[in-house]
């Protein structure tokens, strides 16, 4: 037997196992087993009949045996004159027991006419009355039963004792037990097992020599596959289209389907004749006695041809069992096999051509395919022109006479020295009768035959196409390129000397066919580039452009979109106050417009929050919350943000991610925060590359976790190198073996971030990204210490003045004289606000960077507001001065506080007016302490 795929069963284990099943679901095993079944229930019903025959016959004996014993010890001699002794046990009993033990009867008891024992084999019992029904004997008449009580179960037999006068003077009761009778069946029970078992073996095996002889002949088959082989015979015989021979070893005919007579012209009596009987050709008869393998020959019945295999048959229980011969008409093949070959071709051309076109979103390059896979299977020479918006991208145009002119965009053939204009040329079509103009205006395939009779092609140009015959061209077909009933371009196929058969209807449909085809391609490289165009010309105006200008990072970026489509990649720098910086990068889930439509939303909305100063994982959460509410909205709103031409792009933004790391140049601290995206780079003084560990946020829009912070203390010199996924990934190599590269590439000292960007690309890009690359790598600088002051202010109105000298004392040092008086007076604010409404501690200090920062800090949170006092007010108006005096001012918050900052330009200009304030000088900076905001 063999397994489910054809093959045998290793092992004993299978074996074992594979046989019975086998034997079980062939005809002989079903047949075996119903004969066992009725054997082994023959068997049974024998054996119970015998042991109810034994114990039938066993009971029987003992009611005989009892009744003779009986019998014989109540006519025994000297009884009646015993029965009236003085004592009758005395006499009788020694005459019981010895009869009982002669006659092998369990018990014999001699009454008197009211049943009292005088003898028992139980002494206990002498002297009782015998139980049961005793009056038959006391009326003269013997019997037998079985007795049921006490003292035990036994079959017994009572006679009564006469006198000499006939008068019954005593009654004799002789008896087996039952459990003695029942002894005796046992004992015959294992002959009568044994003689079961021997007649059930017996059978069995006549079951399995009969089943097996059955197995045999039917070859182990089950009633299913008999069935089938049936209906396979039946369809051999009648139903197949090919002829098929059963020569046995005696080359007899053993078996011939209707097809084989049909075409052999056999008689109706051919089977069981001798194949050389048969009317056959001789060379087809030397075939078939020779018995010898056979394929694909060629023989001759009557007017036919026939294809002749034969093969011998498998061996039968070790002798040969024959051959089997196949017939097959091959008359029309000859004629078929031309045009078969011809269609086999073209299928495997356009099989080939649907592999080979369009493997690339490249409008050109989808039309060189075209013209390549069409060299020289098909044509000698492949022409594709195509209108100039579909080589741009753009949607043809279907105003009239758009069609006159095209650009040639590919051209392949059998040799390069041919007279055909050169691809980039202009190729107009000017004459109607043309085959190409005709192409075009039909909307169909137009076939030029022979093209020394196409007046019209060569009208459209004399010299060239003089040339062109003179070549040796001789046949074209023109088929326009169209996809969804625009027309996109033509497809010229040639045939040249090299190959002299022209083109035919046949040709025709198959050019329609394989331009087809490439149409769709073109088409959809069309629009692929239409949407990549939009796409980076999106996501190029939504990224920073020109970075701005800060004293905390030396920074330099790479942006590089993927080739298969943009999608949403960003970064952005963004000073904050302090002079610190806040380092972005972002990835937005997917790839077109609507990508880079959300990158440039995301980047808005960081931008709006970082001016809150918020912390990096508030940020992030803020952010958060912001997605999932537009996502919301969006969904609500029932929009399917279908993407251009109807696309069907989703609008959700849920699947963006996001790195936001905030670096203070002054203590040399970085916090970051990720929302589900890859941490930064952290690359030392000496080469050193870490990755720090971050906590894995979700992405942006997913919700349900809040985000957590990490602070570094960046060493002097630190470079941190933020990136996204698309640049250590793709599907030639996973993130970690992209991130051991990274590091290699980042490790060499020495080189600007410029320098280090170019380099990172250099090593890490591949030839063709599958996602945008976004590259931020920034040097960190730390602040001299010399540009630096800080002062601890006590919680007393006398400090402000105090704190106003040293202000203007650093200032003349960093020779900022010309803004000490607006520094002062912010000060002078800033400090007598915090020891009014805040609460300690006050500190304040001043950054000299690219503009001066006051910064004054107090453990309070509440948060001051810019407020216009009325006239009649006495404070009110702190604020405002600040605001007027300063470039830009502020609220951050702290863990423990605030810090209240305001930037003054490092060279001094002209005075801002205060409206409805009297004009300010030295002297009066002490009186605008008592001004309040």
């Amino acid at each position: 037997m063999t397994g489910r795929n054809g093959r045998q069963p290793t092992g004993w284990g299978p074996r074992l196992l594979a046989r019975p099943s086998g034997w079980a679901h062939s005809v002989a095993g079903q047949v075996f087993a119903l004969m066992a079944v009725i054997v082994l229930l023959l068997a049974t019903a024998g054996a119970v009949a015998l042991v109810v025959q034994s114990r039938y016959d066993t009971e029987r004996d003992a009611r005989n045996r009892s009744l003779a014993a009986a019998e014989a010890f109540a006519h025994a001699p000297g009884l009646p004159a015993a029965l009236k002794a003085a004592n009758p046990t005395a006499e009788l009993q020694p005459l019981a027991d010895a009869a009982r033990r002669g006659s092998g009867i369990d018990f014999i008891a001699v009454m008197n006419l009211d049943g009292i024992r005088y003898t028992d084999s139980r002494p206990e019992l002498i002297g009782k009355r015998a139980p049961g029904d005793l009056s038959r004997a006391l009326a003269g008449q013997s019997f037998t039963e079985t007795f049921l009580g006490e003292p035990s179960d036994a079959v017994r037999a009572v006679v009564p004792v006469r006198d000499a006068d006939g008068a019954v003077i005593g009654l004799v009761g002789t008896g087996i037990e039952v459990a003695n009778v029942s002894d005796a069946v046992e004992h015959q029970i294992p002959l009568l097992v044994g003689a079961t078992v021997a007649a059930l073996l017996l059978g069995t095996g006549g079951a399995f020599l009969v089943s097996r002889r059955l197995r045999r002949q039917t070859h182990g088959l089950g009633a299913a596959e008999m069935a089938r082989m049936n209906e396979h015979h039946e369809a051999v015989l009648h139903a197949v289209r090919e002829g098929v021979l059963i020569i046995g070893t005696d080359r007899r005919l053993v078996l011939a389907n209707d097809e084989a007579r049909r075409l052999l012209d056999l008689p109706p009596d051919a089977e069981q004749r001798h194949v050389a009987d048969l009317g056959l050709d001789p060379r087809t008869t030397e075939l078939l006695v020779s018995g010898r393998v056979a394929t694909d020959e060629v023989h001759l019945a009557g007017d036919r041809l026939l294809a002749v295999n034969q093969r011998l048959a498998k061996p039968y229980g070790g002798q040969p069992s024959g051959t089997v011969i196949t017939l097959r008409d091959s008359t029309e093949l000859a004629a078929l096999s031309g045009r078969a070959e011809v269609a086999r071709e073209r299928l495997q051309l356009l099989y080939d051509a649907g592999g080979r076109i369009g493997t690339t979103l490249d409008v050109v390059r989808t039309a060189e395919e075209l013209s390549e896979v069409a060299v020289p299977r098909f044509a000698d020479f492949v022409t594709v022109e195509l209108l100039e918006p579909v080589l741009h991208g753009d949607e043809p145009s279907l105003v009239a006479g758009m069609y006159t002119e095209m650009r040639r965009a590919a051209m392949s053939g059998v040799r390069a020295d041919q007279p055909l204009q050169a691809v980039g040329d202009t190729i107009r079509f000017v004459v109607p009768t043309a085959p190409m103009a005709a192409a075009l205006d039909a909307g169909q395939a137009v076939l030029a035959a022979d093209l020394q009779a196409a007046m019209g092609w060569r009208a459209q140009d004399a010299d060239g196409t003089r040339l062109a015959l003179d070549y040796g061209f001789h046949s074209l077909i023109s088929v326009p390129l169209q996809a969804r009933g625009v027309v996109l371009g033509m497809a010229n196929f040639w045939r040249a000397a090299d190959t002299p058969e022209a083109f035919d209807e046949e040709d025709r449909s198959f050019a329609m066919e394989l331009a087809a085809r490439a149409a769709v391609s073109i088409d959809n490289a069309r629009r692929f580039t239409r949407e990549h165009a939009t796409a980076v010309t999106l996501q190029r105006s939504l990224l920073p452009r020109v970075l701005p200008e800060q004293t905390a990072v030396d920074v330099a970026f790479r942006y590089l979109p993927a080739k298969a489509g943009v999608s949403g990649d960003w970064f952005d720098v963004i000073p904050l106050p302090g002079a610190r910086v806040a380092l972005v990068v972002g990835d937005v889930v997917g790839h077109g417009v609507h990508a880079a439509a959300t990158m440039g939303r995301l980047r808005t909305a960081v931008h709006n929050f970082s001016t809150l100063d918020l912390p990096p994982d508030e940020l992030l959460g803020h952010l958060d919350e912001l997605i999932s509410r537009i996502d919301q909205n969006e969904s609500a709103g029932g929009g399917d943000g279908g993407g251009p031409d109807g696309m069907g792009e989703s609008a959700g933004i849920t699947g963006a991610t996001c790195l936001y790391a905030v670096y203070d140049p002054v203590s040399g601290r970085c916090v970051m925060a990720s929302a589900g995206h890859p941490g930064p780079a952290l690359v030392r003084a000496d080469g050193h590359v870490d990755f720090p560990t971050l906590p894995a946020g979700l992405p942006l829009g997913v919700g349900g976790m809040p985000f957590e912070a990490v602070e570094l203390q960046l060493p002097e010199g630190s470079r941190l190198v933020l990136f996204t996924d698309g640049l250590v990934e793709d599907r030639q190599r996973d993130f970690d073996s992209g991130l051991r590269l990274l590091a290699e590439t980042l490790s060499a000292t020495g080189r600007s971030p410029e320098q280090a960007c170019a380099d990172v690309l250099a090593a890490m890009l591949f030839p063709t990204p599958a996602d945008d690359i976004a590259l931020l790598i920034a040097d960190t600088r730390r602040l001299e210490p010399g540009k630096i002051a800080e002062w601890e202010v006590p919680g007393e109105p006398s400090a402000v003045s105090r704190v106003r000298n040293a202000g203007s004392a650093q200032l003349s040092a960093w020779g900022l004289d010309d803004i000490s008086f607006s520094t002062e007076l912010i000060l002078s604010e800033l400090v007598t606000n915090a020891i009014r409404y805040g609460s300690a501690p006050v500190r304040v200090r001043l950054l000299c960077d690219r503009s001066l920062i006051c910064e004054v800090s107090d453990g309070s949170s509440t948060s001051p507001h810019l407020r216009y006092a009325a006239t009649t007010d006495e404070g009110g108006r702190g604020l405002f001065l600040v605001a007027q005096y300063a470039e830009r001012w502020g609220t951050r918050y702290t863990d423990r506080g605030k810090v209240i900052w305001a930037e003054l330009p490092l060279t001094g200009g002209s005075e801002p007016s205060a409206p409805d304030l009297l004009d300010l000088d030295a002297a009066d900076l002490d009186s605008l302490e008592d001004l309040a905001w």
